[in-house]
């Protein structure tokens, strides 16, 4: 459990961030004017085709918001795109789960993207929330505070971008992050999930991490967590959200670290 000293020496990290005050008035200035604005500008840019903390910070500060960054390809953002176009299933029917969770982990093991095996009872949860909770925010840590990622959710998967960028580009806001799960082998029980990201955006590290804290929000049921709480009160109280809650959770949880 971090002190209280620990996270007033947070808050007034995020204080001396440059970018601190425009993430606090943009935000406090839509829950101030239309409590509903920012969901309704996420949802309705859903319908357009487009769209762990790291153990030594970088030196990169926040995502540019001057001009829109170049998408990842374009195949990339295709709605539930197929398993058999970036692996060969047939070379794994005879396979038990075990067996396919190393071939899938070795298979990704020199790639610039994220992996990992998902067992199907939990992606059952994961994908209920995916639902239920279409939009949510995470905070990064960056050299002189904290960034906050939005991620929206459609179908198998997860689509991540700057929130200041998003701001600023609305729908034309690029992705840094896109998480896939691969539903194709779930008589094995298991399902396949992977994630490219943008390397001008995020590290290994930083696309591990988001990955990390999505699950941890996003793979329960149990409406009594924190993580819970935070998830419910973005989408329907988004008056009483406070973006601010998101770094005091942070840093109070410890996630696994990406050996990326």
């Amino acid at each position: 459990m971090t002190s209280s000293s620990n996270l007033e020496k947070v808050f007034e990290n995020l204080e001396k961030n440059p970018y601190y005050e425009k993430y606090a008035e943009r935000i406090a200035a839509l829950q101030r004017t239309s409590p509903q604005e920012f969901l309704e500008r996420v949802n309705s840019s859903q319908n357009t085709n487009k769209i762990q903390s790291p153990s030594v910070p970088d030196t990169r500060q926040y995502s540019s918001v001057l001009n829109p960054k170049e998408r990842l390809q374009e195949a990339n953002f295709a709605p539930d795109a197929k398993l058999e176009t970036i692996f060969k299933i047939d070379l794994v029917k005879d396979k038990n789960s075990t067996e396919i969770q190393s071939i899938w982990e070795e298979y990704h093991k020199q790639k610039d993207v994220i992996a990992a095996t998902i067992p199907v009872e939990l992606y059952s949860k994961i994908n209920k929330m995916m639902r239920d909770y279409p939009t949510f925010l995470f905070p990064l840590p960056r050299a002189q505070g904290y960034e906050f990622i939005m991620c929206q959710n459609s179908g198998h998967s997860i689509h991540f971008t700057p929130l200041l960028a998003y701001q600023v580009h609305a729908e034309n806001a690029p992705e840094c992050l896109t998480i896939r799960h691969y539903t194709e082998l779930e008589d094995k029980g298991i399902v396949l999930m992977r994630g490219e990201y943008d390397q001008n955006v995020l590290n290994g590290r930083e696309a591990q991490y988001l990955a990390n804290q999505f699950q941890l929000y996003y793979g329960t049921n149990d409406a009594n967590t924190p993580e819970a709480t935070l998830l419910h009160s973005f989408t329907h109280n988004p008056e009483s959200f406070r973006h601010m809650d998101l770094v005091e959770r942070l840093e109070n949880i410890t996630l696994p670290a990406s050996e990326n």
